[in-house]
């Protein structure tokens, strides 16, 4: 008996613990946005990249990658690599799509893993079986598509929706893809001269 409660008792720490982790770093995250705003401009991001010069390309995926378990904007860091490699927008693309790729994938994962859709499915299941037909629905591409594509409301949001309420993982992907690329483009071929322009 004992051995097999033990996984599930490790399982529920490390979730625990993870789920502490996780809020920490998103209050510090959001408050530090709040408190010093100006450190997360593009120019600001694109300086502390250039710390990293041989490994540059990577510490920017990264960064990308992991942003969104802090919900703090994309758009500064999609900048600063405009503003970084002004002749490489291709590159740039690549990487931003690669990066809300994994940050997504993460995010709807970690929702799952940390139990998330399990807590709502017994605590408040009409919701939960309501939200979850809702996404799976033809609409539901579409939301979550717009969702991506509004630039005012983070689309790490709808991620952790999606991985609450166990959307299709490949549907889901495909939306948010589809709605942040007509963003990503117009912020890698625009936004660094909008910038410049601003200066």
């Amino acid at each position: 008996m004992k051995a097999l409660s033990t996984p599930k008792i490790v399982t529920r720490t490390l979730r625990h613990i993870c789920f502490g982790v996780w809020i920490a770093v998103l209050a510090a995250g959001v408050l530090s946005y709040i408190i010093y705003p100006e450190q997360f401009t593009a120019e600001r991001i694109a300086e502390f990249l250039l710390r990293f010069r041989g490994e540059i390309w990577l510490v920017y995926l990264v960064m990308s990658a992991l942003r969104g378990f802090t919900l703090l904007p994309s758009t500064p860091l999609v900048i600063a690599g405009t503003l970084l490699f002004p002749t490489e927008p291709f590159a740039v693309l690549m990487v931003c799509f690669a990066g809300i790729f994994l940050s997504s994938s993460m995010i709807y994962f970690f929702s799952e893993f940390l139990g998330f859709h399990e807590y709502f499915e017994g605590h408040k299941p009409e919701m939960t079986h309501k939200l979850k037909a809702r996404l799976e629905r033809p609409t539901g591409f579409i939301f979550v598509a717009l969702w991506a594509f509004f630039p005012l409301v983070p689309t790490d949001l709808v991620c952790y929706l999606a991985g609450t309420t166990a959307m299709n993982y490949w549907k889901f992907i495909a939306a948010v893809l589809a709605g942040e690329t007509v963003l990503c483009v117009f912020y890698v071929y625009f936004g660094g001269a909008i910038v410049n322009l601003l200066r």
